[in-house]
């Protein structure tokens, strides 16, 4: 017990930046900042989380599928710095993009989510690594009938429609123009705009 207390002693809790520059780079007022950051020290008292953290967290949200392997990947897309760990002002910015962005910045932060490897590419395995992990998360009872393939086949209509000039990956300007021509995905991005 004597050895936990000092382990708490010891852990550095970081402290956001101040909320006006916050408010200054979001697309959040000073009070939904404000919101957001108790929500935040609520669940990660330190005011960083790790990827550990990340996953219970969003595993609550998943309770009939394993959402451990889409957590990875967002955990790695809001982790900016790449260091392990998401402070607030990470998970705002994300946040800020994802509910209140254009359409241009979620497509953008949509692509880095896709592009596991950071080389600027999105290729068919990173594309099925992530679709596989939105089946799992959303668990076999939202898609009883699913044949084992479904993932791979859904990525070969993908990238029929993405990859426009059939070298094998989609850039970013393929990805966003791929996108702004599916009016399914663009209601999907809309979706989240009315959250807050």
């Amino acid at each position: 017990d004597k050895i936990e207390d000092e382990l708490e002693m010891t852990t550095v809790c970081h402290r956001p930046e101040g909320l006006e520059q916050l408010e200054a780079q979001t697309n959040f007022t000073k009070k939904e900042l404000q919101v957001l950051y108790r929500g935040f020290k609520n669940e990660c008292p330190s005011g960083v989380v790790n990827e550990e953290t990340f996953k219970q967290i969003y595993a609550q949200f998943f309770p009939h599928g394993d959402a451990s392997t889409y957590a990875h990947y967002l955990f790695n897309a809001f982790d900016t710095a790449q260091n392990g760990s998401v402070k607030f002002e990470d998970f705002v910015m994300a946040l800020s993009i994802l509910l209140r962005g254009t359409v241009h910045e979620k497509l953008r932060w949509t692509f880095n989510l896709y592009d596991i490897n950071k080389d600027g590419y999105i290729n068919k395995e990173e594309m099925t690594d992530i679709v596989k992990a939105i089946y799992d998360m959303m668990g076999k009872y939202t898609y009883p009938v699913l044949k084992e393939d479904a993932p791979r086949q859904h990525v070969e209509v993908f990238f029929q429609k993405m990859d426009k000039n059939k070298d094998g990956v989609v850039t970013l300007d393929e990805f966003i123009e791929s996108c702004q021509e599916d009016d399914n995905i663009m209601r999907s991005l809309q979706l989240f705009e009315n959250v807050m």
